[in-house]
């Protein structure tokens, strides 16, 4: 996630996979594409 430039901690993302899994789809999705 840092390499991807995302700066939200590890409570932010629980609580976005559990209210706003369209959201967290997308943080993973830009983690993912940093990482390839």
């Amino acid at each position: 996630l840092t390499l991807a430039g995302v700066e939200v901690d590890r409570k932010v993302l629980a609580d976005l996979a559990v209210h706003e899994p369209e959201a967290f789809g997308a943080i993973v999705d830009q983690a993912k594409a940093a990482l390839a």
